[in-house]
């Protein structure tokens, strides 16, 4: 499994790198092109998991097919997955592009704001089918224990991403300065160069040629297999973030600075539930090779004990993160009022990582086993009435503000926490393995 996790850790800490590169480089531009990408990018990751429909069905399917040497099953499910999120990546372009203006409307962003934000979301929602191919590519070759590619290709990326935005952002190398547009442009190139060469990878390293004969006839009970996994973990996915912007939409009801500090925090927090991110993956896939191999026992020993250090781990990083918050956020941005809200957050998210690492490893497992509907039904009741309405309640009913709004996902968290740990435990899982 550490061939697995290792490179999966790595690979989030670098994606993870890359968008706090970018809040990173624009804090030293504006702050409100800061706050103006943070709301921006919160439609963006809704929109994007939409491609999740394939890619978590891809993985689950891949890696219990492998585990089974049912190889013509799984380029089958390859085939369908790239077809799948292209054409959706495409339909999901066009509507960023030209319906940026309204969307941002909506969201009803402030006047100073709209101008950054447009230009950016214009151009990274512009280039979403980059994005839709990439996952579902990245999905495949970690599903078949290359984890280590997609975590090359992420590298390089960054690496593009850091000195775009440095020549971009502030006009450097004899580039024009455009902020917020210079640093969506370097995001979207960075993001083209990392399909063309998960694409390479994917025909090199993995699979030689899928045949054209393997969807004659159409392999519809693939394509459903997809589906029954794809709904439901891109649901659960898609309502987290729908929530998420209509939690954006209440703290943007505080102000610019609440904006900004949780754009600040939720850069910092990422790192913090890190681990649990690489080993919810990398323990999902091993699950799902073991059910595969119909090695339930062990499947549920594995998740035990992935559980155990996901949490030890987040706690772990959430005090650092605590301890160490007035210095990092003192080194983005000079208001005092952004610090300080921004520090309360750090210190109340130390509780908030409990249950998330738990979260966080339980979806993973119980996805791969197959048991995909019951944590989008959980996430779907508990998250839209702890997290938003509570959010509402403590943070603009009771004037508790961007602290408030904290203690309300905290409570969130936990509670699903309880809920999806039982079910992994009571081992009723078992009845949804695909491979019979």
């Amino acid at each position: 499994m550490a061939n697995l996790t290792a490179p999966i850790f790595i690979e989030t800490l670098l994606i993870m790198l890359l968008g706090a590169v970018d809040t990173v480089m624009l804090s030293q531009y504006s702050d409100n092109t800061v706050a103006a990408v943070g709301v921006v990018n919160q439609l963006l990751n809704l929109v994007f998991l939409i491609f999740g429909v394939t890619t978590a069905g891809t993985s689950v399917l891949c890696s219990q097919y492998l585990g089974a040497g049912q190889s013509k099953n799984m380029l089958q499910v390859v085939g369908l997955s790239i077809l799948f999120n292209a054409a959706v990546g495409i339909v999901c372009s066009a509507a960023l592009y030209w319906g940026a203006n309204r969307m941002l409307s909506l969201m009803e962003l402030r006047p100073e704001l709209i101008h950054d934000g447009l230009s950016y979301m214009r151009i990274v929602g512009g280039g979403a089918f980059l994005q839709a191919v990439s996952l579902t590519l990245s999905a495949v070759l970690r599903s078949a224990n290359k984890a280590y590619y997609p975590m090359m290709v992420t590298l390089i990326i960054n690496i593009l991403n850091i000195f775009g935005n440095y020549a971009l952002i502030f006009g450097k190398f004899g580039f024009p300065q455009l902020g917020a547009e210079g640093a969506a442009i370097s995001t979207t190139f960075s993001r083209s160069v990392a399909m063309l060469l998960l694409f390479f990878l994917l025909f090199r390293k993995l699979v030689r040629k899928i045949p054209f004969a393997y969807f004659r006839p159409f392999p519809m009970d693939k394509f459903k297999n997809l589906m029954s996994i794809g709904l439901p973990s891109a649901g659960e996915q898609i309502s987290y973030s729908l929530s998420q912007v209509v939690i954006t939409y209440f703290i943007n009801m505080l102000g610019n600075e609440a904006l900004t500090a949780r754009t600040y925090a939720m850069n910092i927090i990422m790192f913090t539930y890190l681990f649990s991110m690489a080993l919810g993956q990398g323990g999902g896939i091993c699950i799902g090779h073991l059910i595969g191999e119909r090695k339930n026992r062990a499947a549920l020993a594995l998740g035990r004990f992935c559980l155990k250090w996901s949490i030890i781990i987040s706690i772990g990083m959430a005090i650092f993160s605590a301890a160490m918050g007035r210095t990092v956020v003192g080194f983005l941005s000079s208001n005092p009022e952004i610090v300080r809200m921004t520090v309360t957050v750090l210190m109340i998210d130390v509780v908030l990582e409990l249950g998330r690492a738990v979260n966080i490893f339980c979806v993973y497992a119980l996805r791969s086993a197959g048991d995909a509907n019951y944590p989008f039904m959980v996430g779907l009741i508990v998250m839209w009435s702890c997290a938003v309405g509570g959010a509402y309640l403590f943070g603009i009913t009771f004037h508790g503000g961007l602290a408030g709004m904290w203690w309300a996902f905290t409570l969130d968290e936990n509670i699903r926490a309880v809920v999806l740990s039982r079910r992994w435990n009571s081992c009723k899982w078992e009845k949804y393995s695909f491979v019979r």
